[in-house]
C-alpha cells in the first residue's frame, strides 16, 4: 500500500529544504525534515531527561546514593517542609533543552510545545493522574501582550487535564535571569492572587481551588520561587494539594533551614523565611 501522506511530507520537506533552507531552532543546523518541527531529531535525542534519577517528592535530579528510605526521597525532603509537596520536570535546564525552551519562549516557536508536553506527561504521570486541574503560572498583562502568548498556558492546555486560570499576576515583575535566589523570591513576593476566571465566581473566588488537587505548570523551575509563590496563594485558598510540573528544572542546592523556618514554610509563609539558594551540583530544588 502506498503511503501517500508520507510521500507528500517527504516532497514538502525536500521543497522547503531547497527553497527556504530552515535551520534548527536549537542548534542552527539545517533541518532535514522541516515539516516535522522547528527542532531537529538529534537535538531532541540530546535532551538530558531526569527520569528515574529524581526524588519522588521534589522531583530534583539526585544521585541514587543520596536518596533515603523505601520511597526514594532525598535527604532534604526527609527533613524539611515545602509548600509544594511534589515536583516533576521532564529534563535538566541545560544544553539542548535550554536552547529548545528559549526558542519556544522567546522566538515564538509554538510548535515546540507539543513534544515538550509529551516529555512532561511522562515525567509527571503520577501527579497528573490525581490532578483535578492544572494551573498555569500567569504572566502580567503587559508581558503577555509583548510576548503574544503565555508559554505556561500553552503547555498546560495540552496536558489532558482541565485548565483553571485561578491565578493572576497582580503586578509586573522584573525578569528573573541574573537575580540571586533571594532576589527571585523578593521579586515575586505578593505578585500573585486569585483570579475570578473560568473556574471562579466574583462572589467566591476560592471556589475553583478549595479542596482540589492542583498541578501548577510552568516552562522552567530554577529556584522554585515562582512556583512557591503560586502555591502559597492556592494553599491559602484551600487547595487540598499543590504540585508542580515543568518542562525543565535547573540543578540547585537548597539552603539549610532552622526549625522555626521549617514551621513557617509548612504554614504557607515561605518568602519570609527562605534564604537564597546557590547553584550547585543539584540535590534538590
Amino acid at each position: 500500500m502506498i503511503d501517500l501522506a508520507g510521500r507528500v511530507r517527504h516532497g514538502a520537506d525536500a521543497v522547503l529544504t531547497v527553497a527556504w533552507a530552515p535551520s534548527c531552532s536549537a542548534c542552527q543546523t539545517p533541518l532535514a525534515a522541516p515539516t516535522r518541527g522547528a527542532v531537529c531529531a538529534p537535538c531532541w535525542r540530546g535532551v538530558a531527561l531526569i527520569g528515574a534519577r529524581a526524588c519522588v517528592a521534589c522531583g530534583a535530579p539526585v544521585a541514587r546514593t543520596s536518596l533515603t528510605g523505601p520511597a526514594s526521597r532525598c535527604v532534604w525532603c526527609d527533613t524539611h517542609g515545602d509548600p509544594v509537596t511534589r515536583r516533576r520536570a521532564a529534563g535538566l535546564y541545560e544544553g539542548r533543552l535550554r536552547a529548545i525552551i528559549h526558542a519556544f519562549k522567546y522566538d515564538g516557536r509554538r510548535s515546540i510545545a507539543r513534544p515538550l508536553v509529551v516529555m512532561m506527561r511522562s515525567a509527571g504521570a503520577d501527579i497528573l493522574a490525581r490532578a483535578d486541574v492544572v494551573v498555569p503560572v500567569p504572566l502580567h498583562r503587559t508581558r503577555r501582550w509583548r510576548r503574544g502568548v503565555n508559554q505556561a498556558a500553552d503547555l498546560a492546555a495540552r496536558l489532558g487535564v482541565p485548565v483553571s486560570n485561578a491565578l493572576r499576576r497582580v503586578r509586573p515583575t522584573p525578569p528573573q535571569v541574573g537575580l540571586s535566589s533571594a532576589g527571585r523570591r523578593r521579586s515575586v513576593r505578593d505578585a500573585f492572587a486569585l483570579s475570578a476566571g473560568r473556574w471562579s465566581s466574583p462572589w467566591n473566588r476560592s471556589a475553583s481551588v478549595n479542596g482540589r488537587w492542583i498541578v501548577v505548570v510552568d516552562d522552567v523551575m530554577t529556584t522554585g520561587a515562582t512556583i512557591e509563590a503560586c502555591a502559597a496563594v492556592l494553599r491559602g485558598a484551600g487547595a487540598r494539594a499543590v504540585w508542580a510540573l515543568t518542562a525543565a528544572q535547573a540543578e540547585t542546592r537548597p539552603p539549610t533551614r532552622s526549625p522555626r523556618q521549617r514551621r513557617l514554610v509548612a504554614a504557607g509563609r515561605p518568602h519570609a523565611t527562605i534564604p537564597g539558594r546557590s547553584p550547585a551540583g543539584g540535590s534538590c530544588p
